[in-house]
Protein backbone atom coordinates (compact mmCIF):
# COMPACT_ATOMS: atom_id res chain seq x y z
CA UNK A 1 0.00 0.00 0.00
CA UNK A 2 1.12 3.55 -0.77
CA UNK A 3 1.35 5.69 2.37
CA UNK A 4 -0.94 8.74 2.43
CA UNK A 5 2.06 11.06 2.96
CA UNK A 6 3.57 9.74 -0.29
CA UNK A 7 0.54 10.68 -2.39
CA UNK A 8 1.36 13.54 -4.77
CA UNK A 9 -0.69 16.06 -6.75
CA UNK A 10 -0.87 16.18 -10.54
CA UNK A 11 1.43 19.22 -10.59
CA UNK A 12 3.97 17.45 -8.40
CA UNK A 13 3.81 14.43 -10.72
CA UNK A 14 4.54 16.69 -13.71
CA UNK A 15 7.49 18.21 -11.85
CA UNK A 16 8.86 14.75 -11.00
CA UNK A 17 8.39 13.64 -14.63
CA UNK A 18 10.20 16.71 -16.03
CA UNK A 19 12.94 16.46 -13.41
CA UNK A 20 13.56 12.85 -14.45
CA UNK A 21 13.59 13.70 -18.16
CA UNK A 22 15.84 16.77 -18.18
CA UNK A 23 19.32 15.78 -17.13
CA UNK A 24 22.60 15.36 -18.99
CA UNK A 25 20.86 15.92 -22.35
CA UNK A 26 20.71 19.70 -21.91
CA UNK A 27 24.50 19.82 -21.59
CA UNK A 28 25.39 17.39 -24.38
CA UNK A 29 22.37 16.95 -26.70
CA UNK A 30 23.35 19.73 -29.16
CA UNK A 31 26.63 17.92 -29.87
CA UNK A 32 25.26 14.35 -30.01
CA UNK A 33 22.30 15.36 -32.19
CA UNK A 34 24.41 17.40 -34.62
CA UNK A 35 26.96 14.55 -34.88
CA UNK A 36 24.14 12.21 -35.93
CA UNK A 37 22.41 14.62 -38.32
CA UNK A 38 25.30 16.73 -39.63
CA UNK A 39 22.92 19.64 -40.28
CA UNK A 40 21.31 22.42 -38.19
CA UNK A 41 17.89 20.80 -38.68
CA UNK A 42 18.13 18.94 -35.36
CA UNK A 43 15.48 21.24 -33.89
CA UNK A 44 13.03 19.30 -36.08
CA UNK A 45 14.51 16.09 -34.68
CA UNK A 46 13.70 17.35 -31.18
CA UNK A 47 10.03 17.75 -32.15
CA UNK A 48 9.91 14.25 -33.66
CA UNK A 49 11.70 12.74 -30.66
CA UNK A 50 9.19 14.37 -28.34
CA UNK A 51 6.25 12.92 -30.28
CA UNK A 52 7.73 9.41 -30.26
CA UNK A 53 8.39 9.58 -26.52
CA UNK A 54 4.88 10.90 -25.86
CA UNK A 55 3.41 7.86 -27.60
CA UNK A 56 5.56 5.51 -25.49
CA UNK A 57 4.61 7.39 -22.32
CA UNK A 58 0.88 7.20 -23.08
CA UNK A 59 1.10 3.42 -23.63
CA UNK A 60 2.97 2.98 -20.33
CA UNK A 61 0.41 5.17 -18.56
CA UNK A 62 -2.59 3.30 -19.99
CA UNK A 63 -1.02 0.05 -18.79
CA UNK A 64 -0.51 1.39 -15.26
CA UNK A 65 -4.02 2.88 -15.13
CA UNK A 66 -5.45 -0.64 -15.37
CA UNK A 67 -3.94 -1.32 -11.94
CA UNK A 68 -4.57 1.77 -9.78
CA UNK A 69 -2.49 2.15 -6.65
CA UNK A 70 0.09 -0.40 -7.86
CA UNK A 71 3.48 -0.11 -9.50
CA UNK A 72 4.57 -2.43 -12.31
CA UNK A 73 6.64 -4.38 -9.78
CA UNK A 74 3.34 -5.31 -8.11
CA UNK A 75 0.99 -5.79 -11.06
CA UNK A 76 3.46 -7.28 -13.56
CA UNK A 77 2.74 -10.79 -12.27
CA UNK A 78 -0.99 -10.34 -12.88
CA UNK A 79 -0.30 -9.82 -16.60
CA UNK A 80 2.35 -12.40 -17.51
CA UNK A 81 2.62 -14.58 -14.43
CA UNK A 82 4.61 -14.27 -11.22
CA UNK A 83 8.04 -15.35 -12.49
CA UNK A 84 8.04 -13.58 -15.85
CA UNK A 85 6.61 -10.46 -14.22
CA UNK A 86 9.41 -10.51 -11.64
CA UNK A 87 12.01 -11.03 -14.38
CA UNK A 88 10.76 -8.05 -16.40
CA UNK A 89 10.64 -6.04 -13.17
CA UNK A 90 14.28 -6.91 -12.48
CA UNK A 91 15.23 -5.69 -15.97
CA UNK A 92 13.43 -2.43 -15.20
CA UNK A 93 15.32 -2.17 -11.89
CA UNK A 94 18.63 -2.82 -13.65
CA UNK A 95 17.83 0.07 -15.97
CA UNK A 96 17.07 2.44 -13.09
CA UNK A 97 20.29 1.42 -11.29
CA UNK A 98 22.33 2.08 -14.45
CA UNK A 99 20.60 5.44 -14.99
CA UNK A 100 21.42 6.41 -11.40
CA UNK A 101 25.07 5.43 -11.89
CA UNK A 102 25.28 7.29 -15.21
CA UNK A 103 23.78 10.49 -13.81
CA UNK A 104 26.00 10.54 -10.73
CA UNK A 105 29.07 9.96 -12.94
CA UNK A 106 28.05 12.78 -15.32
CA UNK A 107 27.51 14.98 -12.27
CA UNK A 108 31.00 14.14 -11.04
CA UNK A 109 32.55 14.79 -14.48
CA UNK A 110 30.91 18.22 -14.78
CA UNK A 111 31.84 19.22 -11.22
CA UNK A 112 35.39 17.95 -11.68
CA UNK A 113 35.89 19.70 -15.04
CA UNK A 114 34.35 23.08 -14.21
CA UNK A 115 34.40 23.50 -10.43
CA UNK A 116 36.66 21.13 -8.44
CA UNK A 117 39.49 20.24 -10.80
CA UNK A 118 41.73 18.50 -8.29
CA UNK A 119 38.98 16.57 -6.52
CA UNK A 120 38.97 12.82 -7.31
CA UNK A 121 35.82 11.50 -8.99
CA UNK A 122 35.22 8.88 -6.31
CA UNK A 123 34.94 11.56 -3.62
CA UNK A 124 32.33 13.54 -5.58
CA UNK A 125 30.37 10.40 -6.48
CA UNK A 126 30.28 9.08 -2.91
CA UNK A 127 29.19 12.46 -1.55
CA UNK A 128 26.38 12.78 -4.09
CA UNK A 129 25.20 9.21 -3.47
CA UNK A 130 24.85 9.79 0.27
CA UNK A 131 23.02 13.07 -0.29
CA UNK A 132 20.75 11.21 -2.70
CA UNK A 133 20.14 8.50 -0.11
CA UNK A 134 19.15 11.14 2.42
CA UNK A 135 16.71 12.74 -0.05
CA UNK A 136 14.87 9.50 -0.89
CA UNK A 137 14.81 7.76 2.49
CA UNK A 138 11.49 9.35 3.50
CA UNK A 139 9.67 8.40 0.30
CA UNK A 140 8.09 9.95 -2.77
CA UNK A 141 6.22 12.69 -0.93
CA UNK A 142 9.33 14.42 0.39
CA UNK A 143 11.13 13.87 -2.92
CA UNK A 144 8.32 15.54 -4.88
CA UNK A 145 8.27 18.52 -2.50
CA UNK A 146 12.03 18.94 -2.95
CA UNK A 147 11.71 19.05 -6.74
CA UNK A 148 8.80 21.46 -6.41
CA UNK A 149 11.30 23.91 -4.92
CA UNK A 150 14.10 23.22 -7.43
CA UNK A 151 12.00 23.29 -10.60
CA UNK A 152 10.94 26.98 -10.75
CA UNK A 153 14.49 28.04 -9.87
CA UNK A 154 15.73 25.91 -12.76
CA UNK A 155 13.30 27.51 -15.23
CA UNK A 156 14.14 31.09 -14.20
CA UNK A 157 17.93 30.70 -14.22
CA UNK A 158 18.01 28.55 -17.37
CA UNK A 159 15.91 30.93 -19.44
CA UNK A 160 17.84 33.93 -18.11
CA UNK A 161 21.32 32.66 -18.95
CA UNK A 162 20.34 31.15 -22.33
CA UNK A 163 18.35 34.16 -23.55
CA UNK A 164 21.23 36.47 -22.54
CA UNK A 165 23.28 34.79 -25.29
CA UNK A 166 20.93 36.33 -27.86
CA UNK A 167 23.65 38.83 -28.85
CA UNK A 168 25.71 35.89 -30.20
CA UNK A 169 22.77 34.35 -32.05
CA UNK A 170 22.93 34.26 -35.86
CA UNK A 171 19.91 32.94 -37.72
CA UNK A 172 22.08 31.98 -40.68
CA UNK A 173 23.63 29.21 -38.55
CA UNK A 174 20.21 27.46 -38.62
CA UNK A 175 19.83 27.73 -42.38
CA UNK A 176 19.00 26.26 -44.81
CA UNK A 177 16.04 24.35 -43.37
CA UNK A 178 16.03 20.78 -44.74
CA UNK A 179 18.93 21.76 -47.01
CA UNK A 180 20.06 18.11 -47.17
CA UNK A 181 16.59 16.57 -47.13
CA UNK A 182 14.72 14.61 -44.50
CA UNK A 183 17.23 11.81 -43.84
CA UNK A 184 19.57 13.87 -41.60
CA UNK A 185 16.53 14.87 -39.51
CA UNK A 186 15.59 11.20 -39.06
CA UNK A 187 19.16 10.36 -38.06
CA UNK A 188 19.11 13.17 -35.52
CA UNK A 189 15.80 11.87 -34.17
CA UNK A 190 17.61 8.83 -32.81
CA UNK A 191 19.78 11.01 -30.55
CA UNK A 192 16.91 13.27 -29.45
CA UNK A 193 14.60 10.33 -28.70
CA UNK A 194 17.28 8.74 -26.50
CA UNK A 195 17.56 12.00 -24.54
CA UNK A 196 13.77 12.13 -24.15
CA UNK A 197 13.42 8.58 -22.83
CA UNK A 198 11.24 9.06 -19.77
CA UNK A 199 8.22 6.77 -20.14
CA UNK A 200 9.77 4.39 -17.61
CA UNK A 201 9.00 6.74 -14.75
CA UNK A 202 5.29 5.93 -15.23
CA UNK A 203 5.83 2.31 -14.17
CA UNK A 204 5.76 3.55 -10.59
CA UNK A 205 4.82 7.26 -10.57
CA UNK A 206 1.12 6.71 -11.35
CA UNK A 207 0.70 4.65 -8.16
CA UNK A 208 1.62 7.72 -6.08
CA UNK A 209 -0.76 10.14 -7.80
CA UNK A 210 -3.88 11.31 -5.98
CA UNK A 211 -5.62 11.47 -9.36
CA UNK A 212 -4.18 8.63 -11.51
CA UNK A 213 -6.75 9.39 -14.22
CA UNK A 214 -4.61 12.47 -14.96
CA UNK A 215 -1.66 10.26 -15.92
CA UNK A 216 -1.81 11.04 -19.66
CA UNK A 217 -1.88 14.76 -18.85
CA UNK A 218 1.30 14.30 -16.79
CA UNK A 219 3.05 12.60 -19.72
CA UNK A 220 1.94 15.15 -22.33
CA UNK A 221 2.69 18.18 -20.14
CA UNK A 222 5.98 16.72 -18.89
CA UNK A 223 7.33 15.91 -22.35
CA UNK A 224 6.10 19.24 -23.75
CA UNK A 225 7.98 21.17 -21.04
CA UNK A 226 11.13 19.08 -21.55
CA UNK A 227 10.81 19.52 -25.33
CA UNK A 228 10.66 23.31 -24.95
CA UNK A 229 13.84 23.21 -22.85
CA UNK A 230 15.66 21.03 -25.40
CA UNK A 231 14.35 23.08 -28.33
CA UNK A 232 15.49 26.37 -26.76
CA UNK A 233 18.90 24.89 -25.96
CA UNK A 234 19.51 23.49 -29.44
CA UNK A 235 18.33 26.59 -31.29
CA UNK A 236 20.44 28.98 -29.22
CA UNK A 237 23.54 26.77 -29.04
CA UNK A 238 23.65 26.06 -32.78
CA UNK A 239 22.59 29.63 -33.62
CA UNK A 240 25.47 31.02 -31.59
CA UNK A 241 28.21 28.44 -32.14
CA UNK A 242 27.32 26.93 -35.57
CA UNK A 243 27.21 23.24 -36.47
CA UNK A 244 31.00 22.94 -36.77
CA UNK A 245 31.57 24.71 -33.46
CA UNK A 246 29.10 22.50 -31.58
CA UNK A 247 30.67 19.23 -32.74
CA UNK A 248 34.08 20.36 -31.49
CA UNK A 249 32.87 20.80 -27.89
CA UNK A 250 32.17 18.27 -25.14
CA UNK A 251 29.68 20.47 -23.25
CA UNK A 252 28.45 22.96 -25.90
CA UNK A 253 25.68 24.46 -23.73
CA UNK A 254 28.14 25.40 -21.00
CA UNK A 255 30.65 26.63 -23.58
CA UNK A 256 27.96 28.94 -24.99
CA UNK A 257 27.32 30.45 -21.55
CA UNK A 258 31.06 30.86 -21.01
CA UNK A 259 31.47 32.67 -24.34
CA UNK A 260 29.76 35.88 -23.21
CA UNK A 261 29.83 38.17 -20.19
CA UNK A 262 27.72 41.12 -19.11
CA UNK A 263 29.56 43.94 -17.38
CA UNK A 264 28.09 45.92 -14.52
CA UNK A 265 26.01 43.12 -12.98
CA UNK A 266 26.65 41.24 -9.73
CA UNK A 267 27.59 38.25 -11.90
CA UNK A 268 29.57 38.91 -15.06
CA UNK A 269 29.94 35.27 -16.04
CA UNK A 270 26.98 32.98 -15.80
CA UNK A 271 28.21 29.41 -16.34
CA UNK A 272 28.42 28.91 -12.55
CA UNK A 273 24.71 29.71 -12.20
CA UNK A 274 23.80 27.25 -14.95
CA UNK A 275 26.11 24.63 -13.44
CA UNK A 276 24.47 24.96 -10.04
CA UNK A 277 20.94 24.47 -11.30
CA UNK A 278 21.90 21.74 -13.74
CA UNK A 279 23.78 19.82 -11.09
CA UNK A 280 20.47 19.94 -9.18
CA UNK A 281 18.69 18.52 -12.25
CA UNK A 282 21.26 15.74 -12.62
CA UNK A 283 20.81 15.06 -8.93
CA UNK A 284 17.01 14.91 -9.43
CA UNK A 285 17.29 12.25 -12.15
CA UNK A 286 19.76 10.31 -10.01
CA UNK A 287 17.49 10.45 -6.95
CA UNK A 288 14.36 9.36 -8.84
CA UNK A 289 16.20 6.44 -10.46
CA UNK A 290 17.74 5.42 -7.13
CA UNK A 291 14.31 5.54 -5.46
CA UNK A 292 12.64 3.59 -8.29
CA UNK A 293 15.25 0.81 -8.11
CA UNK A 294 15.00 0.47 -4.32
CA UNK A 295 11.19 0.58 -4.47
CA UNK A 296 11.13 -2.12 -7.15
CA UNK A 297 13.43 -4.43 -5.20
CA UNK A 298 11.44 -3.97 -2.00
CA UNK A 299 8.15 -4.78 -3.76
CA UNK A 300 9.44 -7.76 -5.74
CA UNK A 301 11.17 -9.33 -2.71
CA UNK A 302 8.55 -8.03 -0.24
CA UNK A 303 11.02 -6.32 2.02
CA UNK A 304 11.46 -2.83 3.45
CA UNK A 305 12.95 -0.29 1.04
CA UNK A 306 15.60 1.14 3.41
CA UNK A 307 17.85 -2.01 3.36
CA UNK A 308 17.51 -2.05 -0.45
CA UNK A 309 18.75 1.54 -0.59
CA UNK A 310 21.83 0.65 1.44
CA UNK A 311 22.44 -2.43 -0.73
CA UNK A 312 22.24 -0.44 -3.96
CA UNK A 313 24.82 2.17 -2.91
CA UNK A 314 27.93 0.02 -3.64
CA UNK A 315 26.35 -1.30 -6.87
CA UNK A 316 25.70 2.22 -8.17
CA UNK A 317 29.20 3.28 -7.15
CA UNK A 318 30.89 0.39 -8.99
CA UNK A 319 28.90 1.00 -12.19
CA UNK A 320 29.58 4.76 -12.00
CA UNK A 321 33.32 4.18 -11.68
CA UNK A 322 33.52 1.61 -14.51
CA UNK A 323 33.91 4.05 -17.48
CA UNK A 324 37.54 5.17 -17.77
CA UNK A 325 36.94 8.39 -19.71
CA UNK A 326 34.23 10.90 -20.63
CA UNK A 327 33.83 9.23 -24.03
CA UNK A 328 33.14 5.91 -22.32
CA UNK A 329 30.59 7.66 -20.10
CA UNK A 330 28.78 8.97 -23.21
CA UNK A 331 28.92 5.47 -24.74
CA UNK A 332 27.28 4.13 -21.58
CA UNK A 333 24.57 6.76 -22.00
CA UNK A 334 23.92 5.59 -25.58
CA UNK A 335 23.63 1.98 -24.41
CA UNK A 336 21.19 3.02 -21.67
CA UNK A 337 19.09 4.84 -24.28
CA UNK A 338 18.92 1.83 -26.59
CA UNK A 339 17.97 -0.52 -23.75
CA UNK A 340 15.31 1.94 -22.56
CA UNK A 341 13.88 2.14 -26.09
CA UNK A 342 13.31 -1.64 -26.00
CA UNK A 343 12.24 -1.99 -22.35
CA UNK A 344 9.84 0.96 -22.30
CA UNK A 345 9.11 1.58 -25.97
CA UNK A 346 8.46 -1.97 -27.20
CA UNK A 347 7.81 -4.25 -24.18
CA UNK A 348 4.80 -2.26 -22.82
CA UNK A 349 2.83 -2.75 -26.08
CA UNK A 350 2.35 -6.55 -25.74
CA UNK A 351 1.90 -6.12 -21.98
CA UNK A 352 -0.95 -3.65 -22.58
CA UNK A 353 -2.55 -5.98 -25.15
CA UNK A 354 -2.32 -8.99 -22.81
CA UNK A 355 -3.74 -6.92 -19.95
CA UNK A 356 -6.72 -5.79 -22.02
CA UNK A 357 -7.38 -9.36 -23.25
CA UNK A 358 -7.21 -10.75 -19.70
CA UNK A 359 -9.63 -8.10 -18.43
CA UNK A 360 -12.10 -8.79 -21.27
CA UNK A 361 -11.98 -12.51 -20.53
CA UNK A 362 -12.52 -11.82 -16.83
CA UNK A 363 -15.55 -9.65 -17.61
CA UNK A 364 -16.88 -12.23 -20.07
CA UNK A 365 -16.69 -15.02 -17.55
Amino acid sequence: MIRSEDKITTFQAIVVFVSYTMAAGILSLPRTAVEEAGTPDVWISVLLGGLITTAAGVIMTKLSQDYPGQTFFQYGGDIVGKWLGALIGLFFIEHFVTIAAFEVRIMAEVINFFLLEETPLWAIIMTMMWVGFYSIKDGMGSLARLFEIIFPITIIIFLTVVLMSFGLFELDNLRPVLGKGVMPVLKGTKATTLSFISAEVMVFLLAFMKKPEKGVKVVVMGITIAMLFYLTTIVFVIGALSVDGVTAMTWPTLDLIRSYEVSGLIFERFESLLLVIWIMQLFATFSISFYAASLGLSQIFKNKSRPMMYGLLPVIYLIAMTPKSVNEVFSLGDIIGYIAAVLFGIVPIPLLLISKIRKKKALGS
